[in-house]
């Protein structure tokens, strides 16, 4: 890896941020794609699971860890599709860790190559697709819960533990962006979770709540519940749940935005960094998948629904004594859920904040994620 980690005492430059100008930019105009929606922007549903048996990863396969497709069920009878990675030539009973995330990837992309590149590294690995999204099963499809999308931790673990190779009393978890806080509540919750990493982390339920910094005002907060309970009299009419974004944005005049597509085909004019950075993941050969929702389509719009009503890791002291890894960029728009979560967390926790990288970087650039870190957290803690 290239410069050296920073601590919590970092100080990068600020990156330019409006997330209602951002939001607002990625749904003028964009016609959705044809692969996992319909031609009017209607979330389909999935009538059976049908895995890729391909190498369909956004990045290089390795030659030193055997991989496999796998399915699993979590405890709501969702089938999960994953990928299970395990070190090659290996012997004895081995440390495991679930990943999942960034919010809208599948395990194609940024959660494949940390399962990989940690498989390299002497664990068993398992990056899998969420309930609703991808691969995996559950109707409708393009729908996100907070209390579902935590299961699906607890239920890799599941899997994991009973794998003959695995020792089930030494399982860990890898949340990315908006998938760190399921993996935070589901380690308050679940013991057999022994240590919980984080990178790049997202609180979807803050953000959905209350946007970007806790930038709504209480009208704003108002006029959000208000717009996605009056969608659901609209999806209960057609019978069909429309796409929306998840963090919904606001115009000059104070009216919410409305679109089906995360990300544009295009880049606008002068477009804001932060929308670059993610389009130069998920719209670019560098990270697209046909199945990655930020590549193709949205979420249901009245996704937000539930991430009002349930906060992420309320109970964040119960994690304690179990250990706590925070990663994040320095650079990042995200950085300050990273740092508030390190104070809310009781000991023993690490604060690890990336010189020079943003938010994106910590998906893919392998010179900017700290691997020999998370290694090592791992190793000690999964010992």
């Amino acid at each position: 890896m290239n410069g050296k980690i920073g601590t919590k005492a970092s100080v990068g430059r600020k990156v330019g941020f409006d997330r209602r100008n951002l939001l607002k930019m990625t749904g003028t105009g964009m016609a959705a794609l044809s692969v996992g929606i319909a031609a009017s922007g209607q979330a389909i549903a999935q009538p059976q699971m049908k895995l890729s048996d391909t190498w369909d990863k956004t990045f290089a396969k390795s030659d030193k860890v055997d991989y496999k497709k796998v399915t699993f069920k979590n405890r709501y009878g969702i089938i999960l599709a994953a990928d299970l990675y395990q070190p090659k030539n290996a012997s004895g009973r081995l440390a495991a860790i679930a990943v999942s995330g960034p919010f809208g990837a599948m395990k194609e992309q940024a959660s494949g190559l940390y399962a990989q590149t940690m498989a390299e590294r002497g664990f068993v690995t398992l990056a899998f697709d969420p309930s609703y999204t991808g691969e995996s099963s559950g109707e409708t499809r393009n729908m996100a819960s907070p209390d579902i999308n935590t299961e699906d931790f607890s239920a890799a673990v599941d899997f994991l533990g009973l794998q003959p190779n695995v020792d089930r009393d030494r399982i860990g978890a890898i949340g990315i962006c908006g998938f760190s806080g399921m993996a935070l509540t589901a380690a308050t919750s679940d013991s057999r979770i022994k240590a919980v990493a984080t990178a790049s982390m997202y609180d979807m339920s803050r953000s959905m709540s209350r946007s970007h910094k806790d930038g709504y005002t209480m009208e704003q907060r108002h006029k959000v519940i208000d717009y996605i309970s009056q969608q659901r009299w609209i999806d209960a009419e057609s019978g069909k749940y429309a796409l929306g974004y998840h963090e919904v944005p606001f115009d000059e005049k104070g009216n919410i935005v409305k679109g089906k597509r995360v990300l544009p085909d295009s880049l606008p004019a002068d477009p804001d960094p932060v929308l670059v950075a993610f389009f130069n993941y998920y719209r670019t050969p560098r990270g697209f998948h046909p199945r990655g929702i930020n590549s193709t389509t949205a979420w249901t719009a009245t996704t937000p629904m539930s991430f009002f009503s349930f906060p992420m890791y309320a109970n964040i002291e119960m994690i304690s004594p179990r250990p706590v890894l925070l990663v994040a960029g320095e650079n990042a728009h995200s950085r300050y859920y990273s740092e508030d979560v390190y104070k809310e967390a009781s000991d023993p926790k690490e604060l690890v904040i990336v010189p020079n990288a943003d938010h994106v970087d910590l998906y893919d650039q392998m010179d900017k994620i700290p691997f020999d870190k998370l290694t090592s957290f791992f190793k000690q803690h999964l010992a």
